[in-house]
């Protein structure tokens, strides 16, 4: 069974800069895709976020590109999410996930794995 956890969220105004880490612990991630997604009180969950099994694709939801880059540390068994220029907007609950596969997937029931989410308020 994998397991994620994310930290790193927090209170920040808009305009500053957080980063995300998912530490996975069950099995290694070095096979895997990993991937963000964000949920906003009373919305659905959304994908922010994907990273290929190596590292050398990613993709990113619209509007945090330019903003935010995901990254991985195979060796750590950690993936990341740093997000500069932060809005209001980007308030969010975000979660973790990995999927039983190398390439990228977009969409909640592509990944097989969650994380519990970490909170991150923007303030404007």
């Amino acid at each position: 069974q994998v397991q994620l956890v994310e930290s790193g969220g927090g209170l920040v105004q808009a305009g500053g800069s957080l980063r995300l880490s998912c530490a996975a612990s069950g099995r290694g991630i070095s096979n895997y895709a990993m991937g963000w997604f964000r949920q906003a009180p009373g919305k659905e969950r959304k994908f922010v976020a994907a990273i290929n099994w190596s590292g050398g694709r990613t993709y990113y939801v619209d509007s945090v590109k330019g903003r935010f880059t995901i990254s991985r540390d195979n060796a750590k068994n950690t993936v990341y999410l740093q997000m500069n220029s932060l809005k209001p907007e980007d308030t969010a609950v975000y979660y973790c996930a990995s999927r039983n596969g190398g390439v990228i997937a977009q969409t909640l029931s592509g990944y097989d794995y969650w994380g519990q989410g970490t909170q991150v308020t923007v303030s404007s």
